[in-house]
C-alpha cells in the first residue's frame, strides 16, 4: 500500500532543538488548501491507501486539516496527524477536539514527546491527549523521541508511570540536530530495512522519505520531483523503480554499508536514518553504487 507524509504546512508554534523538520533559519510555508483538496482526489488515483499529516505542526490549522480528513475518509485513506499536543492543556479542550477529529474520521494521532519539546509544551498536554484518546477510543501512540541518553530516563518514566502506548524512537542528525553531538548505538548487526514512505512539502515538492529524505544536500538523493510538473502516480513510480530505493527497502542499508566497505563494528554504531545519510549523501558513494547496482543486488548471503 503507497504511503505519504503530507507536509500541509512547516509552520510550528514551538522551536526544538532536535527538529529533523526544518533548520537554524525560521521557515514558514504553506499550502494552498484547494490545493490540498484536489490533491488527497490524485492521491487516491494514485491507489494511496494512508497520509501521515506531519511537517510543521497540522494543529494550527485545525479546521483546514479536519476538512482534509474528511476527504481522506471518503475516498478510503487512512490517516494519522502528528501532533506535539500544544492544544491539549486542559482535559475538556482535548477532549473536545478529540472528539472532532474522530467525528470527521481521524484513524490515529500520534504525539510527539521528549526532553526537548517539553522544554515548550507541558507532559501533562500529552497526557491530557493521550486520555482524551482512551477515553473516546480514537487510536494513538506517543513518539518517544531520544538519544538514549540518562537524561531521558525522567520523560520515560513517566509515560510508563501513566500507563501510555509509547515507542521510543532515536533522534535523527538532520536538520536542527545537525548541530547535535552523534552516540553511538552499538547494536546487533540487523538490515535496517526502510519501507520509505515518501514526504510532500508545502511547495509541492516529493521526496522519497518522510525522516531525513529532504537534508541531503550533497546529492539530492531522495528527491523526486515537483507536483507541478508530474502526476501523483509518475512521482511514487520514479521511487518504486529505482533500483537503489528498492535495494534500502528490501536489502537493508546495514547490507549496502558492507558491499562498498564499512567494518562491521563500524556499521553497528550507526542508526538507520544515519547510515543512509553516510551512504547516499556522499556524491562519491552514490557514484559508484549506482554504476554497480547490478552487483550489489546480487550480493547476497
Amino acid at each position: 500500500m503507497r504511503k505519504l507524509a503530507f507536509g500541509y504546512s512547516t509552520r510550528c508554534n514551538i522551536r526544538c532543538e532536535h527538529c529533523v523538520a526544518t533548520g537554524d533559519i525560521p521557515d514558514s510555508r504553506t499550502m494552498d488548501h484547494g490545493k490540498a483538496k484536489k490533491i488527497i482526489d490524485q492521491l487516491a488515483l494514485a491507489g494511496v491507501g494512508g497520509i501521515s499529516f506531519s511537517a510543521g505542526e497540522p494543529m494550527l490549522y485545525f479546521n483546514e486539516i479536519v476538512e482534509l480528513v474528511e476527504l481522506c475518509r471518503q475516498v478510503n485513506i487512512y490517516t494519522r496527524i502528528v501532533t506535539n499536543s500544544f492544544w491539549a492543556k486542559t482535559a475538556e479542550s482535548a477532549d473536545r477536539l478529540v472528539a472532532e477529529l474522530k467525528e470527521k474520521g481521524l484513524c490515529q494521532l500520534r504525539l510527539s514527546f521528549s526532553r526537548w519539546h517539553q522544554k515548550h509544551v507541558s507532559q501533562h498536554n500529552v497526557l491530557n491527549a493521550a486520555r482524551s484518546c482512551q477515553k473516546i477510543g480514537l487510536d494513538y501512540f506517543i513518539s518517544f523521541v531520544t538519544d538514549f541518553s540518562e537524561e531521558d530516563d525522567p520523560y520515560e518514566q513517566f509515560l510508563r508511570d501513566q500507563g501510555l502506548t509509547f515507542f521510543p524512537e532515536p533522534v535523527i542528525y538532520a536538520g536542527r540536530a545537525e548541530s547535535f553531538k552523534r552516540r553511538s548505538i552499538l547494536t546487533d548487526y540487523q538490515p535496517n530495512c526502510c519501507d520509505m514512505n515518501p514526504y510532500l512539502t508545502p511547495d509541492l515538492e516529493m521526496y522519497g522519505c518522510c525522516d531525513a529524505g529532504s537534508h541531503f544536500p550533497a546529492t539530492n538523493f531522495f528527491y523526486l520531483g515537483n507536483l507541478n510538473d508530474h502526476t501523483m502516480a509518475e512521482l511514487f513510480t520514479k521511487s518504486e523503480t529505482d533500483r537503489l530505493h528498492n535495494l534500502i527497502r528490501t536489502m537493508g542499508l546495514t547490507n549496502i554499508a558492507s558491499f562498498t566497505g564499512m567494518k562491521g563494528r563500524d556499521i553497528i554504531t550507526y542508526s538507520k536514518c544515519e547510515l543512509c545519510r553516510k551512504l547516499f549523501n556522499s556524491p562519491a558513494t552514490l557514484a559508484r553504487l549506482r554504476a554497480e547496482v547490478a552487483e550489489l543486488a546480487a550480493w547476497s548471503r
